[in-house]
This record gives C-alpha cells, structure tokens and sequence, in this order.
C-alpha cells in the first residue's frame, strides 16, 4: 500500500509503468488500488486534518497536539484522541511551540521591609478577585529594552492589568495595577502576590495596595516556585509571542503584546490547569453563585 501511495505521489514527475517496473509492483495493481474508494478512517482523517490545521493557524500556530484535542473536543464537538491527532499533526508538518525557561531580571536594592507570603505556593483560590499574581518582564527591541507588568487573577489566569514602560521605575507596576482595579473592582481581602522586586517594595506601591485595601504578599527572594503563576504566564509569552520574531521599535512590541493578551491569550487560549477552557470562558462557566463575604 505504501508503494502504491508514493507512486501516486510521483505520477506527475515520473511515468507510472516506470515507476511500478522500478518498485516492484505491476501497473495493474496500481490501478486497482488508485480506483479503490478509500477507507472510512482515511477519509476521517483527511476531514481531520483540515479541522486541526485550521485549529492550529487560528491558535498563531502555537497548539501542540493535547490543546488541539481539546479545541476538537469542546470547540467543534469532535471526539479524538490525543494520539490520533498528534499523528496527523506529524504527517501534516504542523508543531505546537515549546516552552522555554524566561530570563530572570535583575533586582535592585529594596526601599521597604519585605511582605509575608500569604500564599505559600497555593494558587488555586474558589473564586475571582482573591489572589492577584504579579511581575515585570523585559525584551529587546531595536530601540532598547521594553518592560512590560502584568497583574494576573490566579483563579482563571486572566491578565487583569497590564503596563509597558522603558524603564523600570515603580510607575509600571503602579499602572498595571491601577488598570486591573478599573477593570475588576474588587471587594476586601483580595491578596496581591509578588516577587521582591524593588518596585513591589517600594513605598509608593505599599501605599497603592492599602489605599485599595489589598494585601501585600511576597514569595521567598530568588524562587521562581513562590510566584509560579506569573512565571508561566511569561514563559508563555516568550515561547508564543517574544521569541519567534525580532521587533524594531518599543511601540510594536506592546501593541503585539496587547494584541496577544486581549486578541488570543484571555479569551480563547486554552489552558490545561482550567480543563483546557480559556480564562475568559472558565471565569463565565465559574460565577460564584453569591456575593463573597468579606
């Protein structure tokens, strides 16, 4: 059968008697093969891999084969394994994009005394506006480097603020996280979680966070582990976005990454700690059914 399908692939480039006299078969068998109707799962899998490679462009190419099964499954109402998929991926040329670890910032001297870890690597909150997540990262452009802070609900993952700055002065985190109090409102005991960055220690960012009446809560220095939702979401970034091109100006820079954030990564990426839904969709199908008390 093999031989018969590499015959059918060459038949433009090479005579057909040729081809059968030089592998072996004759042109009889050929052509019973290429007048049989094909079997039933060759035809699901050529249905397939239109799907999934549709699937794939519309995830910026950025799906491996289990995110492609879950998008059959619960976007198109397709059941397929993540093996059956993985294989017409292969045969289709099509890969998901793997994640790499992120550079780490460097740190600069704290103002402030550190805050206690409140969350000691729990990051599974029941409900909305409990656990906030936040860090800053950095990526060249030609102009210079471009720093980018994001505040992050850890019940969904959703990027709830965001700020880009050339430089790493406090105002950056302040604006991310003013943007994510427009945005959420949030009720008392909310939790804001971050890194010992010195904008996070800084007094300014202190006030910000009491005036809102938000806890301050800090992992140990130099764990990646005690902020570990924060750091996926920018090791996301990196693989999906930062990395596979290069970028002339800071201002192209953050309209792709606002693009990314509000165009694919909120609403539609899915995320295999929410059983493969997208923040936007866990959070609609997730309403607390009452009020949090405070």
């Amino acid at each position: 059968m093999s031989v018969f399908r590499l015959i059918e692939a060459e038949k433009a480039n090479f005579p057909i008697r040729f081809m059968c006299r030089s592998l072996g078969v004759s042109p009889a068998g050929y052509y019973a093969w290429a007048q049989r109707a094909p079997a039933p799962r060759t035809v699901e899998d050529a249905h397939l891999r239109q799907r999934i490679g549709q699937i794939h462009a519309g995830s910026r190419g950025t799906y491996g084969a289990p995110r492609v099964a879950a998008e059959l499954r619960l976007g198109h109402g397709i059941g397929c394994s993540t093996k059956r998929v993985a294989r017409i991926m292969r045969e289709a040329g099509l890969a998901g994009i793997h994640r790499r670890r992120p550079q780490r910032m460097k740190r600069a001297a704290h103002e402030t005394p550190f805050s206690d870890d409140l969350v000691e690597r729990s990051f599974r909150p029941t409900a909305p506006n409990v656990l906030w997540v936040a860090d800053i990262t950095q990526h060249p452009t030609w102009q210079g480097w471009l720093y980018a802070a994001v505040v992050i609900d850890a019940f969904s993952r959703k990027v709830v603020g965001w700020s880009f700055s050339d430089s790493l002065e406090t105002k950056v985190v302040l604006e991310a996280l003013d943007m994510a109090l427009l945005q959420r409102s949030p009720g008392p005991g909310l939790v804001h979680h971050s890194d010992h960055g010195c904008q996070y220690t800084s007094f300014a960012f202190g006030r910000r966070l009491r005036e809102a009446g938000i806890m301050a809560s800090m992992g140990s220095v130099g764990d990646a582990y005690d902020n570990a939702v924060a750091e996926s979401f920018f090791a996301t970034l990196q693989t999906e976005l930062l990395d596979r091109r290069s970028w002339a100006t800071r201002r192209q820079l953050s309209t792709a990454i606002f693009d990314y954030v509000e165009g694919f990564y909120n609403p539609r990426r899915r995320h295999s700690t929410l059983g493969y839904l997208s923040p936007s969709d866990y959070e609609a199908v997730n309403q607390p059914s009452a009020p949090r008390s405070a």
